[in-house]
């Protein structure tokens, strides 16, 4: 899949996850067109799965959390404000943001945003009026709390 198609498919599914074994579908197996064994880094399609991992991950509507199996897990910003309805019955960690940066030695650093530091003023008030029932029935089963 092209990044543009993946983008497409996490709009309408709502989460993927970055890489990994999981019960939703991962970036990097979608963009290799196949299942990876060990580290996606050394497949020919690794540059492609790194942008694209990237450019997800940089959009203004996507948030990185490790929601699923303690795995990076991308969110659509459609199933914010089921996230915070919800937010008392997740562990933080769940619902931290993990972010990483470019230190300027070229390293990478990671950066973790607690809930609801990430969250938007849209998707706290949607969640203020979204019933708990309506909140569960908006996530995918592999999701929920």
């Amino acid at each position: 899949m092209t990044g543009p198609e993946v983008r497409a498919l996490l709009v309408a599914r709502g989460v993927l996850l970055e890489s990994a074994k999981s019960p939703i579908d991962n970036v990097a197996a979608l963009v290799a067109g196949e299942a990876i064994r060990g580290s996606w880094w050394g497949h020919p399609a690794g540059h492609a799965i790194f942008n694209t991992i990237n450019e997800l991950a940089d959009a203004d509507d996507v948030i990185r959390l490790k929601l699923v199996k303690d795995r990076i897990t991308l969110v659509h910003a459609r199933l914010w404000p089921a996230l915070a309805r919800l937010a008392d019955r997740y562990p933080p960690a769940r619902l931290t943001a993990i972010d990483e940066e470019h230190t300027s030695s070229g390293a990478h650093r990671k950066v973790e945003t607690p809930f609801p530091g990430w969250m938007t003023p849209d998707a706290l008030a949607d969640a203020a009026v979204l019933s708990e029932a309506d909140a569960l029935a908006l996530l995918p089963e592999c999701t929920r709390p």
